[in-house]
């Protein structure tokens, strides 16, 4: 069957999005194609505000301006300690626990010199000045656990001033988990990252 080339269009626009095959693109298309055309523009001129979103220029998170609502929060700073992730998903993740009262930034990747991501491509020395800048103390690196996430992990503690805390968060067993069901990376994790009791 000929589909008409908007919906053509619309589905491998759609597939575009990390996690969406073919069948659910247009799965999706057949759905919004039933939405009343006040719907389909509202929607569309969401999606077109994108394309205009702004980062705030300290940590890399969304912004209305040049600084986010984290950054421009006093007492935030006031913290002296920076929570430094991979990606905006990450650092949403984090905020949302509410157990994180400090600042972000955002790396927007980890180190990988085969693809061509060194510490320039990732920000690194803007990190490390925004820290000297605000006399930050303590660095958290929420940094997921990987050969190119524990690299990136020890590049940036070498780079940190020695009076700078460097400190990984914890990995291991998730609540609720069973041994029996973890692969050995993460229970050599979970071994590593005891704590007294």
């Amino acid at each position: 069957m000929n589909y008409p080339e908007k919906i053509i269009a619309a589905v491998e626009n759609f597939r575009k999005i990390p996690g969406v095959g073919e069948k659910t693109a247009f799965r999706q298309i057949l759905g919004l194609s039933k939405w009343r055309t006040e719907e389909l523009v509202s929607f569309g001129q969401a999606l077109k505000d994108l394309a205009t979103l702004e980062y705030c220029i300290e940590c890399g998170l969304f912004s209305e301006g040049e600084l986010c609502d984290v950054c421009r929060r006093s007492e935030r700073a006031a913290a002296g300690i920076i929570c430094v992730v991979e990606s905006l998903s990450d650092c949403l993740a984090v905020e949302k626990s509410g157990q994180f009262r400090g600042l972000y930034h955002v790396l927007g990747g980890v180190l990988n010199p085969l693809a061509g991501i060194g510490p320039e491509e990732i920000g690194i020395p803007r990190l490390v000045q925004r820290v000297q800048r605000l006399g930050i103390k303590t660095l958290i690196l929420a940094i997921n656990p990987s050969i190119e996430g524990d690299a990136t992990s020890s590049y940036i503690r070498q780079e940190l001033p020695d009076d700078v805390s460097a400190e990984r968060i914890g990995f291991g067993m998730p609540m609720g988990g069973a041994l029996e069901f973890l692969d050995s990376m993460t229970i050599t994790k979970a071994l590593e990252n005891r704590k007294k009791i």
